[in-house]
């Protein structure tokens, strides 16, 4: 009897230990853009090989997969949630112990803001102000009126034009001689950063992060000198009838790692490594850059990633599961 109640504690200690560390199957959304593919693909080789998962890549997009994930249960994991974009039904399906928060996707959150290059600001300090920026406005010449200045918005059509578009207004941009140029599109946006950056011209616009684009281009962005009016910025800054916007820098938009609840009752030790695994915006925009470089996918940039990223993400979980990953990446 002594000896057997010895064992059943051993016994029930190495079964939860088990439970712990092995996740079963497990699904995890493949969003649409190139960050959130590079993350998705991080978590499926670290839960597959130092935590003994069956993990699978689904596609994912931000509002159908958060649905998805409320309503019926799947997918398991969302590696970048823009929470922002459907909030209130997120912390409902939190509240109703349907979702899970784990940590940041990105510690420093999504990015926005007006930005100059950085070749600019080491030549003046002054232009990282938005104060240096309408004093010297005549070095950020219209590309098609040289009398004129110009600031490069937001394209037509996205969320960003009303946002850009007001905060121009607020700025008294026009009346420092600056008009709003309407890049076309996404394209004509980062090729205008682009051929800036060739030529070491002026170039003075909207842009965000973490893209490829702030990965390859060094920019500085501009001090507005008014700090975050987080309230100004959703009820008028974002607004399309915002009729008299005041000025406020962009805050930060929260992107975060989504479970479901069920996932993460099943599975604390993965949940841990997601409540751990983040990246910076600067880290990510290099990531990003090279990826573009090397017309590389998810998965090629997961394995650049993390072979040359030891010292980050062996931070994100237990030396036994480094040790799985790492013996798992030399036989790649």
């Amino acid at each position: 009897m002594k000896s057997f109640l010895i064992a059943v504690p051993l016994l029930i200690a190495s079964t939860f230990v088990q439970a712990d560390n092995t996740c079963g199957k497990v699904t995890i959304a493949d969003m649409n853009w190139s960050s959130a593919s590079l993350i998705a693909n991080v978590d499926r080789f670290i839960l597959e090989h130092g935590y003994g998962c069956d993990a699978e890549l689904v596609p994912g997009d931000t509002m159908p997969t958060g649905t998805a994930m409320i309503e019926k249960g799947e997918p398991d994991i969302a590696p970048e949630m823009w929470s922002n974009a459907m909030k209130d039904a997120l912390d409902k399906g939190v509240a109703e112990k349907r979702l899970r928060f784990a940590g940041k996707s990105l510690s420093d959150g999504g990015e926005e803001g007006f930005w100059v290059p950085q070749y600019m600001v080491d030549k003046d300090p002054s232009l990282a102000t938005i104060e240096g920026i309408i004093k010297n406005a005549a070095l950020f010449t219209h590309p098609e009126d040289p009398e004129r200045s110009g600031f490069y918005g937001c394209p037509a059509g996205w969320n960003c034009q009303i946002s850009s578009g007001n905060l121009y207004k607020a700025l008294n941009l026009e009346e420092a001689g600056f008009d709003l140029i309407d890049p076309g599109s996404g394209a004509g946006l980062s090729g205008s950063i682009a051929k800036a950056y060739e030529r070491k011209e002026a170039w003075f616009g909207y842009y965000w992060a973490p893209t490829a684009v702030l990965g390859k281009y060094k920019m500085v962005k501009v001090d507005f000198g008014s700090g975050i009016d987080k309230d100004e910025f959703t009820s008028c800054t974002s607004a399309e009838n915002c009729l008299e916007p005041k000025v406020t820098m962009y805050p930060p938009s929260l992107v975060q790692t989504l479970t479901t609840e069920k996932f993460a009752a099943a599975s604390p030790a993965v949940f841990d490594y997601l409540s751990k695994r983040s990246f910076k915006n600067s880290q990510m925009n290099e990531l990003l850059a090279w990826m573009e470089d090397n017309q590389a996918t998810g998965d090629i940039a997961m394995e650049y990633y993390l072979v040359n990223n030891k010292d980050d993400w062996m931070q994100w979980v237990p030396a036994e599961v480094a040790a799985k990953v790492e013996a798992a990446l030399d036989n790649l």
